[in-house]
């Protein structure tokens, strides 16, 4: 199976590469800017004709949540238009597409876990780029695959649980979210159940696969939460003097807005592919080992 990762310094990019180097059954080519821009459609069409892959697998996008409510414009020519002008080439050539979005489609306003079948109402200039970007895909190319995740850490890159680590050896007070509560999703994990799903996908008649998906680890947790499980599985845990739960309103005081709950319900995705990623306390330690023992890895080109 020849795979075309849309994008290469992502967390789940270099999940990917990661992952499909371990698998005798996948060649993976990951490619991003410049030799792929989905803002320039002779690149997409470039990088098609090289690779000629199986399925493509999109996780380039502007991911600046804070950028987005400042340049909104740019945050939509990649994240909409270029997701469809990705797709819609695609198509041309038949080929399937498993595009990546997130929960910051949905206001975070219901009490209970997000299904598919849920109304989206994005809150910020991102999650309505993203959520715009779903349906040019959905239009683009039948054949499709939307995958919404979020709250992704990983061993790559800057996010919340290697800052948070990064911080530890400082020793200082965290003050940390104790009212937002999402699905945190280890990319690791995301990547496997990716290429799981791209394996299915190709090898089989998949007219009844098509579709959207929610994809996250097992579970769900506030952001507080999440820091006390990364510190509690790291060696500098004694020189945290405390953290301190804080309201959203103070911990986001003059950031775009986020949906208070950002919990997915994943049994669509059980049921369909059988695939049910593991509990995220399992996937915090995982983590946190990765990144004592080596700095968080930095992104390389392909």
């Amino acid at each position: 199976m020849r795979v075309l990762v849309a994008g290469w310094h992502g967390q789940v990019a270099m999940a990917l590469s990661e992952a499909a180097a371990r698998r005798a059954d996948v060649e993976a080519y990951a490619v991003g800017r410049p030799a792929l821009d989905l803002t320039d459609r002779p690149s997409i069409g470039r990088t098609l004709f090289g690779v000629a892959p199986d399925v493509i697998i999109n996780t380039a996008a502007y991911t600046d949540v804070e950028g987005a409510e400042r340049e909104p414009h740019i945050a939509f020519r990649r994240n909409t238009e270029g997701s469809a002008a990705l797709a819609r080439q695609a198509a041309r050539i038949g080929v399937p597409v498993i595009h990546l979005s997130t929960v910051y489609v949905f206001d975070g306003s219901k009490s209970a876990p997000y299904a598919e079948t849920d109304p989206t109402n994005p809150v910020n200039a991102y999650g309505r780029s993203k959520r715009d970007g779903e349906t040019a895909v959905v239009a683009a190319n039948p054949r499709h695959i939307i995958l919404r995740t979020g709250w992704i850490y990983s061993p790559f890159n800057r996010n919340f649980v290697s800052s948070l680590i990064e911080r530890a050896k400082t020793g200082d007070e965290l003050r940390i979210d104790s009212e937002q509560r999402g699905s945190p999703t280890y990319a690791p994990h995301l990547a496997t159940a990716i290429l799981d799903i791209a394996a299915t996908v190709t090898s089989q008649p998949a007219d009844r696969l098509w579709g959207t998906y929610h994809i996250a680890d097992r579970g769900e947790a506030r952001w507080c939460d999440l820091a006390r499980e990364a510190l509690a599985n790291t060696r500098h845990q004694s020189r945290i003097t405390a953290i301190t739960e804080t309201p959203t309103v103070a911990a986001t005081a003059g950031r775009a807005p986020r949906p208070r709950n950002a919990t997915l319900d994943c049994a669509k995705l059980e049921r369909t592919f059988g695939i049910a990623l593991p509990p995220w306390q399992q996937a915090v330690a995982d983590c946190v080992n990765r990144l004592e023992r080596e700095p968080a890895a930095s992104p390389h080109s392909a």
